[in-house]
């Protein structure tokens, strides 16, 4: 435990905002009225570990890389993670062990043709490939016309690709198309952190975290909060600007695809009957134009 890893600054502020979360009758802790500290002490949180304070103290310094599964596992009951941030423990304890430390850009992942056709399939589901950047990497026409405030905003890049993150937090029409914006910028901030965890070299990932904090308050409220999120499901209510209102379910599914990122396939449909599909069909319709039009047949040719 005396190698200094380089997230150790990630790791102390993401134990210390999680042990600020817990009061000590919630751990089932004497309580006194002359506390200093908002939540559990450190050596509240050995206690319940079953470690020593110096251990501890070490522990959320950041010198985590050597520690074993048991006493993570430990910790995070002390700690009560969620099983995303539970996961998020392990991710920044297995990326504090030796490794380079030069940030490294991590090539593109090309989408294979299989996947292409199988999001082209989809026929009244908006389905789209992201990587942990949030990178919308692959998409289907229907998510094309449901997301075109996202997909025709000046925050995509060079090659006409989102980035959800840059749409929700540097486009202001954005808390226009999100209904509820509060909880897309939570969940997209908390997906970010996720991916650091997992990726703390990642240089193209830092850079957009370091664009967002400079950009926008909001971002950076949300950042300095620590929270995770591994997968994301649930309902999304979209302002659209052609057919109006849409609540849509999302499905987040792990994507296996070459390289260290993660990848996911987002899907969204609306409830049968209602006036959410009749709007998604209406888009659907609007979206049919194939990729590649066929050629028109020349003059006596036929």
């Amino acid at each position: 435990m005396d190698q200094q890893p380089e997230n150790r600054g990630e790791i102390r502020d993401f134990l210390t905002s999680r042990r600020a979360k817990i009061t000590p009758a919630q751990a089932g802790l004497p309580t006194s009225a002359r506390r200093r500290v908002v939540g559990l002490r450190r050596e509240e949180v050995a206690v319940l570990a079953g470690v020593s304070t110096e251990w501890y103290t070490r522990l959320e310094k950041g010198h985590i890389g050597g520690v074993s599964e048991d006493v993570l596992d430990a910790v995070a009951r002390a700690l009560r993670l969620d099983d995303d941030e539970r996961t998020h423990l392990f991710d920044l304890a297995r990326s504090s062990r030796p490794a380079s430390r030069t940030p490294s850009r991590r090539r593109d992942v090309e989408v294979p043709p299989q996947v292409q056709w199988l999001l082209d399939s989809m026929t009244m589901s908006s389905a789209f490939v992201r990587n942990g950047r949030t990178d919308i990497i692959a998409e289907n026409p229907l998510a094309r016309a449901v997301f075109a405030p996202m997909f025709d905003s000046a925050t995509v890049d060079r090659r006409g690709r989102p980035n959800i993150a840059r749409y929700v937090f540097l486009d202001r029409g954005a808390h226009d198309f999100f209904v509820d914006w509060d909880t897309a910028g939570n969940a997209t901030a908390a997906l970010l952190r996720a991916e650091a965890g997992r990726e703390p070299r990642d240089r193209a990932l830092r850079e957009l975290v370091g664009e967002l904090s400079t950009l926008s308050s909001e971002f950076r409220g949300l950042w300095a909060a620590h929270d995770v999120l591994i997968r994301h499901d649930g309902i999304k209510r979209l302002q659209h600007p052609d057919v109006g209102h849409l609540e849509l379910t999302f499905h987040d599914l792990d994507l296996p695809l070459p390289g260290r990122t993660v990848h996911n396939l987002i899907t969204y449909t609306a409830e049968p009957g209602s006036t959410s599909e009749d709007r998604l069909k209406l888009l659907a319709s609007w979206s049919v134009t194939p990729r590649t039009a066929a050629p028109s047949p020349q003059p006596g040719s036929l």
